[in-house]
């Protein structure tokens, strides 16, 4: 009787973990076998889902989402110097950023167990903390760059 064919590499299960004298390397991990363009286009494929979920399963997300959708265009008509815009545009998008992370945390956390404990309380905490300061930044930003222009132009509106 003839012997079914032998598995190619790429179906052959990596070792699993960890090894009997406990080492790890990235080569043991099954889902890191994309190398090049592949691995670039899994990753891009990934992110986007990411940020899919993120809208549609988020409302801070969302929420944040919109106030980059409002601000992002009064960065554009502000009088101001590249840097200042960057630094506008730039805090906007790092509220966005620790959301994600902050989301990311909450997520591995709750599928850990959604039964409360201190630790993971703790691990959330610090997520919406990380958030809250990211906007004080972004909102000091805004204010000390954005405010004199706009307090200027009402000015110029109402006298």
């Amino acid at each position: 009787m003839a012997k079914p064919p032998l598995p190619s590499d790429n179906s052959v299960p990596k070792p699993t973990l960890p090894r009997e004298n406990g080492d790890y390397t990235i080569e043991d991990n099954p889902h890191k076998g994309n190398r090049g363009i592949a691995r670039a286009w899994r990753a891009a494929v990934n992110s986007l889902s990411g940020l899919r979920y993120a809208v549609l399963e988020e409302s801070a997300f969302r929420q944040e989402l919109t106030l980059v959708a409002v601000l992002t265009p009064l960065a554009f008509l502000l009088p101001v110097t590249v840097v200042e815009r960057i630094l506008l545009l730039g805090t906007l998008l790092l509220v966005l950023i620790v959301e994600l992370l902050n989301s990311s945390v909450e997520a591995a956390v709750d599928r850990i167990s959604l039964e409360r404990h201190g630790l993971s309380k703790r691990a959330k905490d610090f997520g919406s903390a990380a958030v809250m300061l990211a906007l004080v930044l972004c909102g000091g930003t805004w204010l000390a760059i954005a405010a004199p222009h706009v307090v200027g132009w009402l000015r110029a509106l109402i006298g």
